[in-house]
């Protein structure tokens, strides 16, 4: 049985006292004196382990250098040694499956001997690969369900960390799982395979410019925003327990129009919940530096300092699991949906990516010293021409049932791919265009004046929130990527559409210098092709408006405004070259991960489906029928003393919630029977399509007349916790 409305308001208020902090206590411990305390970091590492195995796994971390048997029996050793320090008993191989969600499979170190003894054992076999039973993960077809094996792998550039729940602690290793045959089945290994590629592909474009450079990393800022409810006023509605967002709800008559939550004062209760969610992190190394109140009102945002692309993706995974446990602490929920409450702004997960060399540069920023500003031009227009040619692959990596919900609205980017570069960039752009490539003295005008541009760092131009695809001073920022998604679906396309894109221009460049060119101004005549070709894909407008859909049709940017159709690529010439090509996932592979994401799609549907019929037949229905009832009872009262004129307004209410309760009754059945004709379909795409153009529009209608309902009976009656208190009572 759910929680009534009524019980759970009283339940949120009677059970809070005042929270305590102990601000006035003693001083707050700093962040360096505990941050990354729970790692198996650097520092740990250097104690722990002999200096052969130290460096063999730094060089594991550096280059991909294989472990020998022996030297991961030695960083086992060590690692135990120090997990048991910090109170493990458990060791755990932490992946990342398709779900979109972590999985671990938890083992004691405790083991017996063929004597009988008990001892403490952890062998680098344990650390290196285990075994779970993989046949209940999602696997596109690429296994059945008696083909239990699939194998998870250490990945020792992620470092390993200890997960406190509760009094248990248990040593954590991020790992990578395979099929039997080695097949990718989760996120992670495609993510290292496309930073392998970017970086074989970078370093030779990066060496034009400075022969020093031997390695490219790519690196991510992720941003993740999300929602806060009360617990109690979660367990009252059933709709947000099963599916994470609201299928009915009338908005309240305030919500964020006076734009006076956004990064306002945070709420003493949520305070808290940030600080010990803050706390939690550091401990195990997460970089959390920023958090705030964003537009909508009970929505937030948390932000790390950039990372290395591997570890800031294991690093939000994990971070969403610790919001979840924390929040719970607190006795509040935490909603990751795109599109939690209809009305007000969804939730995304800003990707903020750029490139790294080993000798400290970054290769997204504009050069502090203006010499070198050919290298930045480069790295830049080569990351617009890799969005303009790949864009179609790049939509299908944010493309899942809660984000079909976000995009497009409320200050959530359109699902049109488009690349904002702000004004100063842009006249920089057409000043190179202009130039002339059948004139030497053109030409070397041109380099000159990039070779003598001031530095662009930052604020050379104001931000574009409409906008999917966004340079913001020294990192591109992919503000489509939903709030709930893995980071490293939509990173892995970021890394290969730009390896694929650098290949070509070196190889365009190569040909010039071959030639007899000189090697600057063959770059300069290959960008300036880059530019010409890709400018249909900048835009510094509005992309909510109804002008820029008509305008990006003239200029050829596709517009998929639904999960399904914007999958298709996947298994189209363009995405299956794009994967093939890169080696980041082959035929099989992509083909199962394109079934998956059908899957996931259809399956997160259904559920919502069968959980608005049962929000309806046992709750909003017999609601509106008994306040049907009673405003029948009062009208009749009213025609037996002969004061039928007093009656107007409640036969005028009889009418519009009679008619609601039949627009129910027809869209249910029209519902259900679009959700029987897409079971029905012969392939998974069909039924995506059916539940996606049929199901959801009558969800949609079915909606409208339950949400006008919760505005005509009496409140009393209604069961549901509404908009006004989930909102805004903290």
């Amino acid at each position: 049985m759910s929680l009534s409305r009524f019980n759970a308001l009283q339940t949120m208020e009677s059970r809070f006292e005042p929270i305590s902090t102990d601000f006035n206590d003693s001083k707050p411990e700093k962040i360096a004196s505990y941050f990354a305390e729970n790692v198996f970091n650097d520092s740990a590492m250097k104690k722990h382990l002999p200096e052969n195995a130290y460096l063999t796994v730094k060089a594991a971390v550096q280059s991909g250098q294989k472990l020998t048997r022996d030297i991961a029996d030695i960083i086992a050793t060590g690692m135990k040694t120090w997990a048991e320090e910090h109170g493990c008993t458990h060791f755990a191989h932490w992946f990342q499956p398709l779900t979109g969600k972590t999985a671990e499979k938890h083992d004691s170190f405790f083991t017996l001997t063929h004597d009988g003894r008990v001892i403490e054992e952890f062998t680098g076999s344990a650390l290196v690969q285990q075994e779970p039973d993989g046949s209940s993960f999602p696997s596109g077809g690429m296994r059945s369900t008696f083909e239990a094996r699939g194998y998870t792998v250490w990945d020792p550039s992620s470092p390993a960390f200890i997960m406190e729940v509760g009094e248990g602690k248990t040593l954590c290793i991020p790992t990578i799982f395979v099929t039997y045959g080695g097949a990718a089945q989760d996120y992670k290994l495609p993510l290292l395979r496309s930073q392998t590629f970017l970086e074989n592909a970078a370093v030779p474009v990066a060496q034009m410019f400075n022969e020093n450079v031997t390695k490219i990393t790519a690196t991510l800022g992720w941003e993740q925003e999300y929602f806060l409810v009360d617990e109690a006023l979660f367990n009252a509605r059933p709709d947000l327990a099963m599916t994470g967002r609201t299928l009915l709800g009338r908005p309240a008559t305030k919500h964020q129009q006076l734009e006076d939550h956004y990064f306002g004062s945070i709420p003493e209760r949520v305070y808290a919940f940030m600080r010990d969610l803050e706390t939690e992190s550091h401990k195990l190394g997460i970089p959390v530096r920023t958090r705030h109140n964003e537009v909508a009102p009970s929505q937030y945002e948390v932000a790390p300092i950039f990372e290395e692309i591997n570890v800031a993706v294991d690093h939000n995974q994990l971070l969403m699991d610790l919001m979840e446990r924390v929040a719970r602490r607190h006795k509040l929920r935490v909603l990751l949906h795109e599109k939690p409450f209809a009305g007000v702004n969804g939730s995304g997960k800003h990707n903020n990516w750029s490139m790294g060399a080993n000798t400290g540069v970054n290769l997204l920023a504009p050069a502090k010293v203006p010499g070198t500003n050919l290298r930045f031009i480069t790295f830049f227009v080569n990351t617009i021409a890799a969005v303009h040619k790949y864009a179609d692959v790049l939509r299908a990596s944010i493309a899942h049932a809660g984000n079909d919900h976000r995009l497009g609205a409320n200050e959530a980017p359109p699902a049109i791919i488009s690349v904002f570069i702000g004004e100063a960039m842009t006249n920089l752009l057409n000043q190179i265009l202009d130039g002339k490539n059948d004139n030497d003295g053109e030409v070397e005008r041109v380099l000159d004046m990039v070779a003598k541009l001031p530095n662009l760092q930052l604020d050379n131009t104001d931000r574009n929130r409409t906008s999917p695809f966004a340079f913001t001073g020294n990192k591109f920022e992919i503000r489509a990527v939903g709030s709930s998604q893995n980071c490293a679906g939509p990173m892995a396309v970021m890394n290969t559409m730009m390896g694929l894109q650098l290949i070509e221009f070196k190889e365009a460049v190569d040909k010039l210098v071959a030639k007899g060119e000189d090697q600057d101004l063959a770059i300069l005549a290959v960008v300036k092709t880059l530019i010409a070709k890709s400018k249909s894909i900048l835009f510094e407008g509005n992309n909510y408006s109804d002008e820029w859909k008509e305008e990006a049709k003239k200029r050829g940017l596709n517009n998929f405004p639904s999960a399904p159709e914007a999958l298709d690529v996947l298994s189209q010439p363009l995405g299956i070259e794009f994967y093939g090509k890169s080696g980041v996932m082959d035929k099989v592979e992509l083909e199962a991960y394109h079934q998956v994401q059908l899957h996931a799609y259809i399956t997160k549907l259904d559920i919502e489906a069968k959980t608005l019929e049962e929000l309806l037949t046992s709750h909003v229905i017999p609601a509106s029928l008994r306040y049907q009832k009673e405003l029948a009872d009062n009208v009749a009262a009213l025609r037996s003393i002969d004061m039928v004129q007093g009656a107007r307004m409640q036969v005028d209410l009889l009418r519009r919630i009679s008619d609601d309760i039949a627009a129910i009754h027809s869209g249910l059945e029209k519902m259900n029977a679009a959700y029987d004709k897409a079971h029905a379909a012969d392939s998974l795409r069909a039924e995506a399509d059916i539940f996606c153009n049929e199901v959801k529009p009558q969800m949609e209608a079915i909606r409208e007349a339950a949400d006008d309902l919760e505005g005509l009976v009496d409140d009393q009656y209604w069961p549901l916790v509404k908009y006004r208190e989930m909102l805004f009572i903290r």
